[in-house]
């Protein structure tokens, strides 16, 4: 049986908490379901500010603060910067072979599947949360924890972000040198 949610009796940060993802959810379907590129830009920018709004209510403000200059801001002046070299915002679109759009298709079910497993798999956590004690709001605690413990994932999103851009960069004088 399903179990639908007394919202008379919902506290305000259950109330935010449904608005925002309700604003999370449709912007991200119309993020990837819009015909425009700078729409879908607009779009993604309004989800990642809901997001953060998420990180706001998990008492992370720092993280929040940090995802919008990151994602809401440079992140996104970059997509728009190449949807606007590249001029994506012509409204012709390219047929793809039927063997790409088949390879999309069974990619996306073979990444559906193993999600799926591990979410499966996945031992619930058990017990009682042990805190340390640590306050991982603090900037110098998390310039530790990121630069020492995680500081080959910091390294690899930096690599991936240059050469996105370097990619960016490449695809658009290609299509001018070819003009």
């Amino acid at each position: 049986m399903i179990h639908i949610p007394d919202f008379a009796h919902a506290t305000t940060v259950q109330v935010i908490f449904c608005f925002l993802a309700f604003i999370t959810v449709i912007t991200a379907f119309l993020t990837i379901f819009s015909r425009n590129p700078i729409h879908s830009a607009i779009y993604l920018v309004i989800c990642f500010f809901s997001i953060a709004g998420h990180y706001l209510l998990l008492n992370s403000q720092f993280l929040a603060v940090v995802h919008i200059i990151v994602y809401s801001g440079a992140i996104m002046i970059l997509f728009l910067f190449t949807i606007m070299l590249m001029n994506l915002n012509e409204q012709r679109e390219v047929h793809r072979p039927r063997i790409t759009r088949l390879g999309a298709i069974i990619s996306f079910c073979l990444i559906l599947i193993v999600l799926i497993t591990i979410f499966i798999n996945s031992k619930p956590i058990v017990g009682e949360y042990d805190s340390t004690g640590e306050d991982f709001q603090s900037i110098k605690v998390l310039g530790k924890i990121l630069l020492n413990e995680y500081m080959v994932p910091f390294e690899f999103a930096s690599i991936l972000l240059l050469v996105a851009m370097i990619g960016a960069v490449l695809l658009s004088k290609k299509e001018k040198l070819n003009k």
